[in-house]
């Protein structure tokens, strides 16, 4: 295994999101995607739009569970219900014992196949960049049914450039972003390693599209720096 930063190490192609990593997974994401608390507090204020008395949230892919909390934390005195989907038992574990709420949940799931309740808001925070491709058009078709008329599916992703030019620029302006933060070139590559075949981003084109084809038609992007694009979808 090497050293990925962070005290984190992984194999070639098989990056992971248990074991050791979780203790140091918080740290770890702050420092590797450009705004992340940013889009927390962005998704928070958000979701005083859509989260009413009798709403139902997810978020797929919730991790640790930090945003889901502090949105749940947020309309604490509503009825909502907070249920955050992660396929990763360790995370879940983590999740319940770092935040607890009345209204709030963390369940050990794969979103492939859950059954999702009517909603009003679903999040997808940096998750489905690493959905395998073939699965990823029916999760969004899924995502669509399951929210009610006038609800919202915040989407946000990892995204490659439209053309060779100005992917080879974003890559290179992120190996910059990651030095400037403090990760060594051998950490650097040991992640870029680690993440093949396990991280598919597509374009920017490329979610608009699976989006549409799932029947979303008023999509606007809400965030956007260099290689990393949040869009706000609404059925």
């Amino acid at each position: 295994m090497k050293k990925t930063g962070d005290n984190i190490k992984a194999e070639n192609a098989n990056w992971k999101f248990n074991g050791e990593m979780v203790e140091n997974f918080q740290k770890h994401i702050e420092k590797s995607v450009p705004l992340y608390k940013e889009g927390h507090k962005l998704i928070e204020n958000l979701s005083d739009y859509f989260i009413k008395n009798d709403s139902t949230c997810y978020e797929l892919g919730s991790s640790i569970g930090t945003l889901l909390y502090n949105i749940s934390k947020k309309h604490s005195l509503r009825s909502a219900k907070f249920i955050g989907l992660e396929i990763e038992e360790d995370m879940v574990k983590k999740a319940n014992k770092l935040y607890k709420n009345p209204n709030l949940s963390f369940i050990c799931d794969d979103i492939n196949h859950t059954k999702l309740e009517k909603s009003d808001l679903i999040i997808s925070y940096y998750t489905m960049q690493f959905i395998h491709p073939k699965h990823r058009q029916t999760l969004f078709n899924k995502i669509y049914e399951s929210l009610h008329w006038g609800g919202a599916f915040i989407l946000f992703e990892k995204v490659r450039a439209n053309d060779a030019r100005f992917q080879d620029i974003l890559t290179a302006l992120y190996t910059d972003y990651k030095l400037d933060k403090g990760y060594s070139p051998d950490e650097i590559v040991a992640k870029t390693k680690s993440l093949k075949g396990v991280l598919e981003p597509f374009s920017t084109k490329g979610n608009l599209d699976l989006l549409k084809r799932a029947g979303f038609v008023d999509v606007i992007t809400i965030q956007k720096y260099m290689n990393f694009e949040g869009f706000l979808a609404i059925k």
